[in-house]
């Protein structure tokens, strides 16, 4: 099977780059219903007519997420999804287009040829009992409905592959945890000008607490704590009497994410009578090697069989679904998706060429751990 799968595939390359195309020109930014309901049909019309059967359709705020069950007892769970940063408008300026070997257009790397990547690897199996694929709709802004779906489908399977753009070409076997807080304070105000030592001022107590925040990041653990937006005050002549801070928080590991939630829930007011609040706290889990490396090598026995150059695994510092899928110890392996570059970024493209090859590659893998699930695996 695994050696007839590249053939297969790169045959139905064309084919492969006209759902790209549809996908691609079907604008789905996370924020906007109308578009998302409109994106979602197309993707269920190419899942469809690859899959064989229609997605049941999952709920969720603003969005919908589409799920494929094949088979009676799902085994492995591929996830992906089609919501996008793009603004609506950005394919009238900006629309899918093919230079050489590049395809390019808003969403196009990040993920939706990894969508049709799937689709297109599952087709090539003859659809394989023990496959779910869920399509979610929210994950560029934290999969906040698609959350509980995602973990409830990972913890009865044995493998979640994440549809993730590659990172040059690599696999993400691993990923920094994240935690996402706001720091408020409350002073009190008072005129500026007639009697500022009667306000306790919010600006002058948050300047003090950045360099604290700051200094909780350790880069030689990995661990990056970033102040990011910060609003302080309602008028120019006026002492603040309220201020807030985010904090963009990540680690490598669950005990940094946790000593640096600690250290946050620690900070002390500078200033008699200011009052601190934190609110929020720690998101995802990091994806730690140790839950990728047995599918990362499973991948590079099939990638030796199909004739691709020897697989490479890297660190990302950014989050995804498999965070959440790894959290639950169930062997996650991310960055199955497209070979290019430019995620969220102006011009971002596909090499067009090594779509057959990772759908070759996607397929391989599948095939290759339902005839032989990976050892110790939770729900083998």
């Amino acid at each position: 099977m695994t050696v007839r799968l590249m053939e297969t595939l790169s045959q139905l390359q064309p084919r492969m780059l006209e759902d790209l195309e549809l996908l691609v020109s079907s604008e789905s930014p996370s924020t906007q219903p109308m578009e998302l309901v409109a994106a979602a049909e197309k993707v269920s019309a190419v899942g469809k007519s690859l899959l064989g059967s229609e997605p049941v359709y999952l709920p969720g705020e603003g969005c919908t997420h589409l799920l494929w069950s094949l088979g009676v007892k799902p085994r492995i769970l591929i996830v992906g999804h089609y919501d996008t940063v793009w603004p609506v408008g950005t394919t009238s300026r900006w629309p899918f287009s093919v230079d050489g070997d590049k395809a390019t257009g808003p969403g196009s790397f990040d993920m939706k040829a990894g969508i049709v990547q799937a689709f297109y690897a599952v087709h090539a199996l003859g659809g394989p009992d023990g496959i779910q694929i869920l399509i979610t709709g929210d994950e560029e802004t934290g999969s906040a409905s698609s959350r509980s779906a995602i973990e409830k489908l990972a913890a009865e399977v044995e493998a979640v592959l994440v549809l993730e753009a590659s990172l040059d070409g690599a696999f993400k076997t691993s990923r920094k945890g994240s935690g996402m807080y706001r720091l408020h304070v409350r002073g009190r105000a008072s005129h500026a000008g007639l009697e500022p030592e009667a306000g306790i001022n919010a600006t002058v107590e948050i300047a003090q607490q950045i360099p604290l925040i700051d200094d909780l990041q350790d880069i030689a653990r990995g661990t990056s704590v970033t102040p990011t937006t910060l609003r302080s005050g309602e008028a120019s002549n006026q002492v603040p009497p309220s201020a807030w801070l985010d904090i963009d928080v990540r680690a490598t590991s669950m005990s940094e994410l946790e000593r640096v939630d600690a250290a946050l829930r620690c900070l002390r007011p500078k200033l008699d009578g200011a009052v601190l609040q934190v609110e929020g706290g720690i998101d995802r889990g990091p994806l730690e090697q140790a839950q990728a490396s047995a599918l990362f090598d499973r991948a590079s026995e099939v990638a030796a069989v199909l004739g691709l150059p020897p697989l490479r695994g890297v660190m990302a510092g950014g989050t995804s679904d498999g965070n959440l899928t790894a959290a639950l110890g169930i062997p996650t392996l991310d960055g199955l998706g497209a070979v290019g570059a430019g995620a969220h970024s102006e011009g971002e493209w596909v090499q067009i060429s090594a779509m057959p090859e990772r759908a070759a590659l996607l397929a391989g893998l599948v095939d290759s751990l339902l005839a032989r699930p990976i050892e110790g695996s939770t729900n083998q």
